[in-house]
């Protein structure tokens, strides 16, 4: 049941949007671009919600191969 998390960090512009709302799982790196901290610094409802968040769509969750956003 593990989420696999990926960021695309061409798309991403560093709105911060999926730190706000699973901050124990984004970060921002030095160059202001998302990355994956930890994959169970949240719940996972709080971890799709800051996929589906994201204003350029950069974040894709994959669960159970399949995915969810």
């Amino acid at each position: 049941m593990a989420l696999e998390i990926t960021i695309d960090r061409e798309v991403c512009m560093g709105s911060g949007n999926c730190s706000f709302w699973a901050p124990g799982v984004f970060d921002l790196d030095d160059d202001g671009v998302a990355v994956v901290t930890s994959l169970d610094g949240a719940p996972e409802d709080k971890i799709i919600l800051a996929a589906q968040g994201c204003p350029t769509q950069a974040i894709a969750i994959v669960k159970d191969g399949e995915k969810i956003v």
